[in-house]
């Protein structure tokens, strides 16, 4: 019988591994927990820390490393509890603190690029593209406000068992996404692996309910993938058809209302205004809607994040 090997390790019933796979020609070194299960199934990835700030899924993953017995799983659970590891270590937020660039941006990567190319390339191919299923865990980084929502890539081989694993996570909105360039779940789906990236916390803060509410999501996924026993749960979704607005100039930022708000056409949403107060841009609803995301700092860069709403899939 073949033993199946990932990131160097043979993967064997009821084995641990807590270990750090390097990334050739950089000196970094991701951490990675596989803990493979007394009984046969899927290989499920589950990764956090992408974005290095966004720390609610950092922390749900470290401690479902730790909670999640292989005695219980049918099947191997692929943790990554830090990818973008130098980030987090110098405080970058979204950014890998050698070249500057977004880690989500990049994938699948190039093994011979830039450290963020080189990283995104060792994650990709070393873990995402041996796993039967993946789950992406981010939050709001330090300047970002947002409510819970969960993103799966429509137009894909895997759309409809990602949307199933979807309706496993507890929030009201799914976002059905359209981008197929650049993030790691996007680019898996493609390939035709099931994945979904699921949004909770904001403004780089990390409270143990959204922590316990990211665990709860995963192991209801976990028992959906029949890699956990027992029955799993459903929730009814608002679908979303998601629309984002980045900065038109640098200056201070306003928001009018707060996410979770529904709007109507022609509502004003916020302002940018210069320092002595005069208003440089007002942004306008173009449609009804609700705020899913948007940047809650007084300073806002020209071409960075502005504001992110859903218009509801009937409208």
């Amino acid at each position: 019988m073949t033993v199946k090997s990932i990131a160097g390790h043979d993967l064997h019933p009821g084995k641990i591994i807590k270990d750090h796979i390097h990334v050739e020609g950089t000196e970094l070194h991701i951490p990675h927990v596989i803990l493979c299960g007394d009984d046969t199934g899927p290989v499920i990835l589950i990764t956090a820390g992408i974005h290095s700030a966004e720390y609610v899924g950092i922390q749900a993953t470290i401690e479902l490393s730790n909670e999640l017995s292989p005695s219980e799983l049918h099947g191997t659970v692929i943790l990554i509890p830090l990818a973008n590891r130098s980030g987090f270590e110098n405080r970058t937020m979204s950014m890998v603190y050698e070249d500057g660039k977004n880690l989500n941006r990049v994938f699948p990567g190039n093994r011979s690029g830039t450290t963020a190319d080189r990283l995104a390339h060792v994650i990709f191919d070393s873990f995402i593209c041996q796993a039967d299923a993946f789950i992406d865990l981010h939050s709001g980084d330090g300047y970002e406000s947002l409510i819970p929502y969960v993103y799966y890539l429509k137009e894909s081989p895997a759309a409809q068992k990602a949307r199933e694993m979807a309706e496993c996570v507890n929030t009201e909105y799914v976002v059905p996404s359209r981008c197929r360039t650049g993030g790691a779940y996007n680019l898996a789906s493609i390939r035709g692996i099931p994945s979904i990236l699921i949004e909770r916390g904001q403004l780089s803060l990390y409270h143990r309910e959204e922590i316990e509410a990211d665990k709860a999501d995963v192991r209801n996924i976990l028992r959906r993938l029949g890699v956990l026993p027992g029955d799993w749960i459903t929730y009814p979704k608002t679908v979303l058809r998601e629309f984002s607005d980045d900065a038109p100039c640098t200056g201070c930022w306003y928001p009018f209302i707060k996410v979770g708000d529904s709007f109507h056409k022609g509502d004003q949403l916020g302002e940018i205004r210069d320092y002595f107060g005069n208003v440089l841009f007002a942004e306008k609803a173009p449609s009804d809607g609700v705020l899913i995301h948007q940047c809650s700092h007084l300073n806002i860069v020209e071409g960075g994040p502005m504001i992110t709403y859903g218009v509801p899939e009937n409208n």
